[in-house]
């Protein structure tokens, strides 16, 4: 695609967009490299909140050296269209994780989009995202491993798991395996659910308020997503920002 042609809808990974949103920014800025090199690790982490009635696009080109580790976490709170891509290759032995949480309201379309490509053999990679939408938002996860012809010894998953505060709001998950080779463990999966009804009335019948109790039941559906975070100070910031947004929420 030439970099000044505006995305379509017959594009896999821009069909479920705002794209009147992303032409007001068009064309993106150029993606953000991270090369980690062999035998290396590295932490990075995404918090996009960018202002309401905005748009913004975050990419991101990751290359992971062999026997090197790149973990990864995003927050994705922020703007009328929020989306955050992240385009992986890995090494002989390496290792990707993504921890990822979608939290929408009103009428926000927030993204993540993921490629993993296993190059080499016995690389590892993990991706777990969590949703969290409210109102009319759209929250969508695209995630594509794909699994090179001499990727053997290939483990890798994802899991994606979504919680609807209403019936109007929309979820899309659409995790996908693309696998050339035959020693391999590739797993995916993608629910969506709703806060449990049981789990409320008890915390209800204990004194209280519906408010704290779809809080408390929230915070604990996100928590993981965060707990591997090395930084304290990072963890911390995505934890807040995570729970002012649901607080906003409910």
């Amino acid at each position: 695609m030439n970099a000044l042609t505006l995305p379509t809808r017959a594009r896999e990974e821009w069909r479920y967009s705002d794209l009147d949103a992303v032409a007001a920014i068009w064309p993106t800025p150029a993606p953000t490299r991270i090369d980690v090199a062999a035998g290396d690790a590295a932490h990075h982490h995404m918090l996009q909140d960018a202002a309401d009635g905005t748009a913004a696009v975050h990419d991101y080109v990751v290359t992971v050296g062999d026997g090197a580790r790149c973990d990864f976490h995003v927050l994705n709170i922020g703007g009328r269209l929020g989306r955050v891509t992240i385009n992986v290759k890995l090494g002989k032995g390496s290792h990707f994780e993504l921890g990822g949480a979608i939290l929408g309201s009103g009428d926000q379309t927030l993204e993540i989009v993921t490629s993993v490509t296993h190059a080499q053999p016995d690389a590892t990679s993990g991706q777990t995202i969590r949703s969290i939408l409210s109102q009319r938002a759209t929250g969508s996860y695209l995630g594509k491993i794909a699994v090179a012809r001499d990727a053997q010894r290939t483990d890798a998953f994802q899991s994606v798991k979504v919680m609807l505060l209403d019936r109007t709001a929309t979820a899309n998950a659409k995790p996908e395996l693309e696998i050339y080779a035959d020693d391999v463990k590739c797993a995916h999966g993608a629910t969506v659910g709703e806060l449990d009804k049981a789990a409320l009335f008890y915390m209800a019948s204990r004194g209280m308020d519906p408010a704290t109790a779809k809080t408390l039941l929230l915070r604990s559906f996100v928590a993981g997503v965060f707990d591997s975070v090395a930084d304290e100070a990072v963890r911390e910031t995505l934890e807040a920002a995570a729970i002012a947004k649901l607080e906003a929420m409910v």
